[in-house]
């Protein structure tokens, strides 16, 4: 019995020590993946014409319709305003007219360009990303500068009803149908993210909803083909129903995803295309016709691909709320003019 006894003390202890010796020798687990350190910290934009600079002109090599790329990648772009310190570099990826499924993972292209998403993830290997601003959705389901061409052919067409009676009472419809697909090319930003070593808590998320062009407010002697070809309307359909839609639509997006929020549907108020007199004191294109692309055949089908879009001056407003937006904490913000004159972002109620 005694010896019993001791070859279980015996067992006990060499089981004790050869437990002990598998902690001591086991390696240490590999670190958890990290963003790159040592390299330039950066922002980046994805999206469509609302925040590639579309309109804004001095657009980057290569995008202005050279081997069939019009992406107008604006090197005045809202991105390249935000006056953030401790940026070293700002990276425009937008391309005018992307759908969701460019911005995403994926085969979809955009004037000749692939996935935005991708090429996220390459970029965020190389350099530090520290936000990134998203504007999609509008090229989807809504299909809004179509929409806004098809209101200025009604104003030519007197006898047909206007684009509001013709997509108004399908609008919402339009929205929701284009939520999953935006929210998609969100997760697949995450993804890619993900992939390159970045947690939700190492970058920005930004999703920015759209501004409305125009308004009723136009003066009454652009409201033509001087300027803003719309009936009226059409004009108060856009500002006060389209927009508010699609804003609502994109909140539902980046509530979905995790992401920030900023509400730029009120952000031209009074600045909108037609508002003023003088042009150079609205934040948007009127009408725009670039007539020495009309001598040429490759170029003129994008002749008027600048009209009704943010021009210099607007993006350079909306760089700036955006960068007083990442320098707080806020869930989401709205970016209105102040007794300035110039866009702040005050803060609202979350995503």
């Amino acid at each position: 019995m005694r010896r019993y006894r001791w070859h279980v003390a015996v067992l006990l202890m060499v089981i004790l020590l050869l437990g002990a010796f598998l902690v001591v020798t086991e390696p240490e687990p590999p670190p958890a993946p990290a963003p790159p350190t040592g390299v330039p910290r950066v922002l980046v934009a994805l999206g469509d014409s609302t925040i590639s600079g579309e309109a804004a002109g001095d657009y980057e090599d290569g995008t202005d319709g050279a081997d069939g790329n019009w992406c107008h990648r604006s090197r005045n772009a809202s991105i390249h305003h935000t006056g953030l310190r401790g940026i070293d570099e700002t990276i425009n990826l937008a391309c005018s007219g992307a759908p969701s499924a460019q911005v995403a993972l994926g085969d979809a292209e955009q004037y000749t360009e692939g996935s935005q998403a991708h090429r996220l993830g390459v970029l965020a290997r190389q350099k530090r990303v520290v936000a990134v601003l998203v504007a999609v959705g509008a090229n989807d389901d809504p299909a809004f500068s179509h929409v806004l061409d098809g209101c200025v052919q009604a104003w030519f067409d007197r006898g047909k009803p206007g684009c509001a009676a013709v997509v108004g009472g399908q609008w919402q419809q339009r929205v929701d149908a284009m939520v999953p697909k935006a929210t998609r090319a969100l997760a697949d930003i995450r993804s890619v993210l993900l992939a390159a070593g970045y947690q939700p808590t190492d970058y920005q998320l930004v999703v920015q909803s759209y501004v409305a062009p125009i308004s009723p407010d136009v003066r009454p002697e652009l409201r033509n083909l001087n300027g803003c070809p719309f009936r009226e309307e059409d004009l108060r359909w856009v500002r006060d129903a389209a927009v508010p839609a699609m804003t609502e639509g994109v909140r539902r997006v980046a509530r979905g995803a995790g992401a920030r929020f900023l509400d730029l549907s009120r952000a031209g108020a009074g600045r909108e295309a037609c508002a003023r007199q003088d042009p150079a004191q609205e934040w948007f294109s009127r009408l725009a016709v670039r007539w020495q692309d009309l001598r040429d055949e490759a170029r003129a089908t994008h002749a008027l691909q600048e009209s009704f879009h943010p021009n210099a001056a607007g993006h350079a407003q909306f760089g700036r709320c955006l960068g007083e937006f990442l320098g707080t904490a806020d869930r989401a913000a709205a970016c209105l003019p102040g007794a300035d004159g110039n866009l702040h972002a005050a803060s609202s109620a979350g995503p």
